[in-house]
């Protein structure tokens, strides 16, 4: 471990903007929850609702060394397992495995030595106070979307007098479902669903609809298309299926995504959220990225801490390891063009983002992160996320405008739909306001 440090610099431009770097180092930890508060003054993100699964030392507990005492000796109770042989294609993952592992290791060796982080690191969930009582949970959209009264449902849009587009009145009201809703504003925008608020925040849009309808989304002009696209498919996932967090959908499903012709003219960095699994990753790099037509580049990392800066788990362990990967390719309009392209801006290979988990499958934003290699001041981002992690899709969206608590808890309850054919698609804008994650 690197001998401990403590940097004022570094902490005092962490706790304003949540980004602290690490010196000579190829790893950033992030505070979601800071990050998405910069520049937003009118709602705030709540960390306690954010870190619903803040991991806690053991060792802060009363009584804990009796208990791993008597746990122990329940263990050597029990008749030692005989070691796991492992299959062709599980060798194959532990080399993938040991060739980033001295990368980890050294990205968590900084976070160690970073005494003054991680001092910080165990005040984060209780860093701001929220005033928003929690009401009762409301009923899911992807419900909604699923009853033939459907086309009926709508969503009002209520603007502030100051932000009043076109001499229009301050509220339009447009269709829930297989409409783009859209705040073409400069401020946030509250929106009410069946008496439920939402905000939506300055230049986003989203698109809800059936999986079939993704086809809408696609550009007359490739000059609008986008130039970023973020994709977190609900793979197959055996345990996500027996806790029965979400549903998911065989891979093939993805195949179809129409990812070359959402792709802006001067092409697309693609960025695919995908689990540890080495079915998976030989499917995506043999199968799926060259259907779509993209050219891998690169891959992050997102590793896994609690709040005392340990690892959730055994990094070794192999079947719940404490990181997942972010794939990244690039994808060009012309077919021709595939092998020719460049990254408009190089993108390093093995970068780490460090952070505290929030709720089951929520990945950290890294929009900023990515946007630094989009050379374009033109920047259109295209998030698509399966209504299996709907409340992925608006967070993203929410929490970048500071959604309050209470909006929050009534997207939760859609965690328990099983209708496989819903997907939530989420245009975002990103203007000056965008916060700008790089590493040095």
């Amino acid at each position: 471990m690197e001998k401990s440090t403590c940097n004022d610099g570094e902490l005092s431009e962490f706790l304003g903007s949540g980004i602290y770097r690490f010196k000579n180092s190829n790893a950033v930890f992030i505070d979601p929850v800071r990050l998405l508060n910069r520049s937003h003054t009118r709602f705030r993100v709540s960390p306690s609702a954010y870190y619903s699964r803040f991991f806690e030392s053991k060792s802060k507990h009363t009584g804990s060394q009796e208990l791993e005492v008597s746990s122990d000796s329940k263990k050597r109770k029990r008749k030692q397992k005989k070691p796991h042989k492992l299959n062709e294609r599980e060798r194959v993952a532990e080399q993938r495995h040991q060739k980033v592992k001295p990368v980890l290791l050294k990205a968590h060796d900084a976070l160690l030595g970073a005494t003054d982080l991680l001092s910080a690191m165990k005040k984060l969930r209780s860093s701001f106070q929220s005033s928003t009582t929690e009401p009762g949970v409301g009923q899911s959209f992807v419900e909604l979307g699923r009853v033939w009264q459907a086309p009926m449902y709508e969503i009002t849009l209520n603007y502030q007098q100051s932000c009043v587009i076109d001499q229009c009145s301050e509220q339009r009201v447009l269709p829930l479902f297989n409409s783009l809703v859209a705040n073409e504003t400069n401020d946030d925008v509250e929106a009410e669903v069946l008496n439920r608020k939402f905000i939506l925040p300055r230049g986003g849009c989203f698109y809800m609809s059936e999986l079939g309808q993704i086809h809408n989304l696609i550009p007359a002009e490739s000059d609008c298309g986008f130039n970023l696209i973020v994709i977190d498919p609900p793979w197959e996932n055996g345990s996500a299926h027996q806790k029965s967090m979400y549903p998911t959908l065989p891979n093939r499903y993805f195949l179809s995504l129409p990812i070359k012709q959402l792709t802006h003219t001067d092409g697309a960095l693609v960025a695919l959220w995908i689990t540890n699994r080495e079915k998976l990753h030989n499917f995506v790099e043999k199968e799926l990225f060259p259907i779509w037509g993209v050219k891998y580049v690169a891959t992050f990392y997102w590793l896994k801490v609690k709040a005392d800066g340990s690892l959730i788990s055994a990094l070794d362990l192999f079947h719940h390891r404490p990181y997942e990967c972010l794939l990244l390719g690039y994808c060009s309009r012309e077919v021709s063009n595939l092998e020719n392209q460049s990254a408009p801006r190089p993108v390093k290979d093995n970068q780490i983002v460090i952070s505290i988990p929030g709720d089951y499958s929520r990945k950290p934003p890294v929009g900023g992160i990515l946007s630094v290699t989009i050379s374009t001041s033109n920047q259109k981002f295209l998030f698509l996320f399966f209504f299996s992690t709907f409340f992925i899709i608006l967070y993203y969206i929410l929490t970048h405008a500071n959604i309050p608590k209470h909006f929050r808890l009534i997207i939760y309850n859609s965690l328990s739909e099983t209708c496989h054919s819903w997907l939530v698609f989420m245009v975002w804008y990103f203007f000056s306001h965008l916060n700008l994650i790089s590493f040095k």
